[in-house]
């Protein structure tokens, strides 16, 4: 998207500012430059060392993916050019053996994770548990008073990690008039938001109500999180920005600080306003294919709380299944942020809208990141081959040659 000078010789650059950085012809520019689009604030890596990659570069691109119900069979390479790439990276047993750029993208370059970000606030929740500082099965108002008259009241931490409060709450990305979207005319992220009705994160939250019991069936809803994040923030008595630092991003070698987009207070958008480099990423999603231990070897994630995310609870996947949202996930579940797509599957997920996924298998000891521009918020055509082609990836890179 550009435009020409009257002269015709010269090029200007697209106007993109809160009201069309989303738009489909504008996300690959402003996927990587929200920084200049939003208010920003970073989250430090400290002042550790950063973790060493080590690289033994493959020529995967022929392996091939098995039919999905969206495409007939195809190779790795394929899915990638067709899926909006802006990068992607293979990791086995901390080794890369792959790692690609587009465009304008480059290894320095933070790209906005979207609902990625989930699994991030999710993680950070995860080391307050191990801690002893977050009961999951407390109440919500106990760590967060302000929303006893909200309709959280009676809900608990462990109903908004797992997405199953019974707040109403629309996830519809393409209706202007859904509470997705009201959050951001709330925090100010429109430019049409009528004076004085930007009224912050925190306050938003509070106007929600209840339309259902909670603990009933999962519905995915990005106010969970923001409620987690708000929980998260009054445990620790700090921005979310500083504890992510602490407990999280300064202890996985990270090479760049990461930043999150805020509200007009400070206050993190927790849903999925986080940025990272592809190379970071694929260091946090490390965490999950390795007993929650870095490529530092620090234990970052508690055993416990990696367990936990991949067992889930007796009824975790009944409450998927019988869940509103047509997930297309046949018996798959959702647990602690991160999203478990197939029985068939040792794997689990990260995503976020506009293609931003983290793929990890820890019986392969493998993890997947790809970071997208999708013209559309979600598009199953490109979700689902990407997904198999991580799984037929982790299958090809553990599986032995025959002479």
């Amino acid at each position: 998207m550009t435009e020409t000078s009257p002269d015709q010789t010269v090029p200007v650059a697209p106007v993109i500012d809160k009201d069309n950085w989303q738009e489909a012809d504008n996300v690959r520019w402003s996927f990587q430059h929200v920084d200049q689009v939003l208010p920003t604030t970073p989250i430090s890596r400290g002042i550790g060392p950063v973790a060493e990659l080590p690289a033994d570069l493959q020529d995967l691109g022929n392996v091939e993916v098995p039919k999905t119900e969206f495409s007939a069979a195809r190779s790795v390479r394929s899915v990638i050019e067709a899926s909006d790439t802006d990068a992607w990276m293979v990791l086995h047993n901390g080794t890369v053996l792959a790692e690609e750029y587009f465009s304008t993208m480059r290894p320095d370059t933070e790209h906005l994770l979207m609902s990625v970000s989930k699994s991030l606030v999710g993680t950070v929740a995860g080391v307050l548990v191990g801690s002893g500082d977050l009961d999951p099965n407390r109440l919500i108002t106990d760590y967060v008073p302000e929303l006893a008259s909200s309709g959280y009241a009676g809900a608990t931490v462990r109903h908004i990690l797992d997405m199953r409060s019974g707040i109403r709450f629309s996830e519809n990305y393409l209706d202007p008039k859904s509470e997705v979207r009201q959050i951001e005319e709330s925090i100010g992220w429109s430019e049409q938001t009528p004076e004085g009705q930007a009224k912050g994160m925190y306050e938003f939250l509070t106007t929600l109500d209840a339309k259902s019991k909670h603990g009933g069936v999962y519905e995915y809803r990005s106010c969970e999180t923001d409620v987690l994040g708000w929980v998260c923030e009054k445990i620790a008595d700090e921005s979310m920005q500083t504890l992510m630092s602490r407990v999280l991003w300064s202890r996985i070698g990270a090479e760049r600080d990461a930043l999150i987009a805020t509200d007009q207070y400070g206050v993190g958008m927790f849903d999925g306003g986080i940025n990272t480099t592809l190379r970071d990423l694929a260091r946090f999603g490390y965490l999950y294919a390795n007993r929650g231990v870095s490529l530092t070897g620090e234990q970052v994630a508690p055993t416990s709380w990696i367990g936990d995310t991949l067992t889930g609870d007796v009824d975790t996947r009944k409450a998927f299944a019988e869940g509103p949202d047509d997930n297309r996930m046949p018996g798959g579940m959702y647990r602690n942020q991160f999203w478990f797509p197939f029985p068939d599957s040792h794997a689990f997920l990260a995503l976020g809208i506009h293609g931003q996924m983290i793929y990890m298998n820890p019986g392969a000891n493998f993890v997947g990141v790809k970071l997208s521009s999708w013209g559309l918020p979600q598009d199953a055509a490109k979700l689902f081959p990407t997904i198999r082609a991580f799984d037929a990836l982790a299958k090809a890179v553990n599986t032995p040659l025959v002479d």
